[in-house]
């Protein structure tokens, strides 16, 4: 995403007839340190602010060299400030014991900065599911306000609008690397409780079968997550799908939901590994490599019977 233009970036007519000098020192007069407790967080801002190592290092950095780049804010109308970018910056400052944080203020109305605000987070190394979900929803729901038709509610996708100024889906798919279908996919997830949506940031349940999950009402993924707790153990790509269908139907009841949970997967059967050459060298050696899995059932059978009989002795 290194050099893309911001959609919302114009070219100013005052530009044309200032000197580079005369912008930048313009651009830095909107850089100021404003006090943290002035600072709101961006409504529901769908990526983690994490007190991990690498916030940790952040601080340490913060202390030493200050924020280097600085954050972006808005002005709203009562007069405190909204924060675009830079919530990891904010939380460093915080933890490092500065009042204030160095930020540009930017002219930006409510969907401009969601757009911001999303794009300049997903230069993140590492981001969950949950947060690619909210972050596209929001994107997507701030581009419809501004007169994109973006139905990825559907399947297939299908680009409603055409026109150099029309922030397709497919552009979107292009400047983050997703196809249409998987954006598709992602937004889909914010239909899930949160119990489930962890399950997934955790890679505990796939995208595809999670997908399938979010057509479920909430007390129908509430009864999958008993399940999963009751059974540990996720459903597969074709459970999900059975339960789909039977939510279709009207059929999807608890009892329902407890049958298809209890089946046994492939993937999860218990296996028993027994060693080729220990198990060998205890079958006499006129036994056919063949009749091995006869001759180890037989002789536990025996065994079984030998355990049976020495404890009905013992008992006596």
């Amino acid at each position: 995403m290194a050099g893309r233009k911001s959609d919302f970036t114009l070219t100013k007519l005052d530009d044309l007839f200032t000197t580079q000098a005369q912008r930048d020192e313009e651009q830095l007069s909107k850089i100021r340190d404003i006090p943290l407790e002035l600072i709101d967080d961006f409504p529901d801002h769908p990526f983690k602010v994490r007190d991990d190592e690498d916030m940790m290092q952040l601080v340490e950095s913060v202390k030493e060299r200050g924020v280097i780049t600085p954050a972006t804010v808005r002005q709203k109308e009562d007069g405190r400030y909204e924060l675009v970018s830079g919530h990891r910056r904010k939380r460093a400052c915080e933890l490092a014991g500065f009042e204030t944080l160095r930020s540009e203020i930017v002219d930006l109305n409510r969907d401009e900065a969601t757009i911001l605000m999303v794009e300049s987070n997903f230069q993140r190394s590492e981001i969950l599911p949950s947060e690619k979900a909210f972050a596209y929803k929001m994107r997507l729901e701030a581009m419809k306000r501004q007169g994109q038709r973006t139905d990825l509610t559907s399947t297939p996708l299908v680009e409603k609008l055409a026109g150099k100024d029309a922030l397709s889906v497919s552009r979107i798919g292009e400047e983050v690397g997703e196809s249409r279908e998987q954006i598709r996919r992602y937004i889909r997830l914010t239909n899930l409780v949160p119990e489930l949506l962890e399950f997934v940031d955790e890679g505990r349940i796939k995208m595809r079968p999670a997908v399938e999950l979010s057509y479920l009402d909430e007390d129908c993924q509430r009864d999958v997550v008993d399940e999963i707790d009751l059974n540990d153990a996720t459903p597969s790509h074709d459970q999900t799908i059975r339960m789909r269908k039977l939510f279709n139907e009207g059929n999807l009841t608890t009892e329902a939901i407890h049958a298809v949970m209890s089946e046994e997967k492939p993937n999860q059967k218990e296996k028993i590994v027994l060693r080729g050459d220990r198990v060998r060298q205890l079958i006499p050696k006129n036994i056919p490599v063949s009749q091995t899995e006869d001759f180890v059932c037989k002789a536990l059978e025996h065994y079984n019977k030998f355990l049976r009989n020495r404890a009905e002795r013992d008992s006596r």
